[in-house]
């Protein structure tokens, strides 16, 4: 791993310098030790040796007395050595000054990282609702990598330090790839254009038909296309914005208390939790609500079910039989979701 990342560092286009500095040596070692062989006669690992203390020009003795013929040839390679090593200095000390290799190097440890991630989130943009989802998803502790193509956004991505991010354009599938979006559970797509979060929800789904797409749009007409796309959510955050405005109005407290219930259970001791019935304990499948006594056994609550047809069934009756493929939500604090998961569902 370190000699292809090494590798790559050479074959990046901000350190051309630096290869150019790396072939020329290559090749002054090679001239000089097919030199000393083929003038003076000298065993291979001799005229590498003589090489070595040449362009080195250390002061060492001769490994054995030189022609004239081999005191020309080597003039001639302390010249070209000296010209080389000055050009070398020059452009590591120019990479080492502008910070350059320090920031590839920083590269190459994200995205070590980025390749560790599993069922993480990929979130594309980081605009005002890309950078609002990236702080929840931080808040929730869900693993998540930022694709961001503007310069001066990364900059400060950056300058926090705790966000792996990507500088690419995220309509590109080997930017997605980069993001390792074959091993990710959902994508966020928060693009300024519709047509652009069109285009990465086609990428995406042609690259991982499994996972959940949540789109932005700001256009009604691009809702459709975005579905048709393979979004499984599409959200309007103007609409959305407004709506909840004008249900202020009406159900004041309501709404206060809802948002209360979002913004602490990130934080809090009580949340919301979303879990599948697809992992329920092979012995409490086909059983009742009542059977199971969960808030009796847990203390969390079950307020709300979907079921597979997608219907929402809220405050279901205890008489309630659970099928496989319901989706549960429940509520409690830390402990008592630990003690549902623990005590219900099996390990996936």
């Amino acid at each position: 791993m370190g000699s292809l990342r090494f590798y790559a560092l050479l074959r990046h286009p901000d350190f051309k310098s630096i290869r150019i500095s790396i072939i020329l040596i290559a090749l002054i070692i090679i001239i000089g030790t097919s030199g000393y062989q083929a003038l003076e006669g000298y065993g291979f690992l001799n005229a590498f040796y003589m090489t070595v203390i040449t362009v080195g020009t250390v002061g060492f003795m001769e490994v054995e007395p030189l022609s004239a013929t081999g005191r020309l040839f080597t003039a001639i390679l302390i010249l070209f050595s000296l010209g080389t090593f000055a050009y070398s200095l020059s452009a590591i000390t120019s990479s080492i000054v502008e910070g350059q290799i320090q920031a590839f190097l920083t590269g190459f440890k994200v995205n070590t990282q980025i390749e560790k991630l599993h069922q993480h989130v990929v979130v594309c943009g980081f605009g005002r609702n890309g950078s609002q989802a990236a702080k929840r998803l931080s808040e929730s502790q869900t693993p998540f990598v930022v694709i961001e193509q503007n310069p001066e956004i990364c900059k400060k991505i950056a300058a926090e330090g705790n966000i792996l991010y990507i500088e690419g354009d995220a309509t590109d599938d080997k930017i997605l790839e980069r993001a390792c979006i074959g091993k990710a559970k959902a994508l966020i797509t928060t693009l300024d254009k519709d047509t652009n979060n069109l285009f990465v929800v086609l990428s995406v789904r042609n690259l991982n038909s499994k996972i959940h797409i949540i789109s932005r749009a700001t256009e009604e007409s691009s809702d459709k296309k975005l579905r048709i796309a393979g979004a499984d959510n599409v959200i309007m955050p103007d609409k959305i914005g407004g709506v909840h405005m004008a249900a202020l109005v009406s159900r004041p407290n309501l709404l206060e208390f809802i948002d209360f219930l979002t913004a602490h259970g990130q934080n809090g001791s009580t949340r919301l939790e979303e879990f599948s019935a697809i992992t329920l304990k092979n012995m409490y499948v086909g059983k009742s609500l009542n059977d199971l006594a969960i808030q009796t056994t847990t203390g969390a609550n079950i307020i709300g079910i979907r079921d597979n047809q997608g219907l929402f069934i809220l405050n279901p009756q205890t008489a309630m039989v659970l099928q496989n493929g319901y989706k549960l939500f429940v509520l409690g604090d830390s402990s008592q979701l630990n003690a549902f998961k623990d005590i219900y569902l099996s390990e996936l």
